[in-house]
């Protein structure tokens, strides 16, 4: 199945447990794959043919640096579900959601969840 990404998109947001979290913020770094068919937009080479990625930047955007949430978890379910409502085109994604400096004691490069979300049928 054909793909548009959108990897490592950075933005600043609220959402965590710990009062530092939702006081001070912190960067959050997310990556969306949206299973779309490309073949009407490589043949005719007309963005109304395809999913307009700079909107799906917003959307995430707007979530991220929007109303926090205390897990990465429910980032990524409203993430997913207002991909899913706002562009047909989009049979399922996949949403990371990442976390470079969660406040955790030990040695490790960043914590982050994964989630597969298919259109209801």
């Amino acid at each position: 199945m054909d793909k548009i990404i959108l990897k490592q998109m950075q933005f600043y947001g609220y959402h965590g447990l710990f009062a530092e979290e939702t006081k001070l913020g912190q960067r959050f770094n997310v990556s969306v794959e949206l299973f779309v068919s490309l073949k009407k937009a490589g043949n005719s080479d007309n963005m109304e043919d395809t999913v307009n990625y700079g909107l799906v930047y917003n959307v995430v955007k707007n979530i991220v640096e929007g109303e926090p949430h205390h897990l990465i978890e429910s980032v990524a379910e409203k993430i997913a579900d207002k991909i899913l409502k706002e562009f047909s085109e989009v049979s399922q994604c996949l949403i990371q959601v990442e976390k470079p400096n969660p406040p955790i004691d030990g040695h490790y490069k960043s914590v982050a969840v994964e989630i597969l979300r298919r259109r209801k049928k």
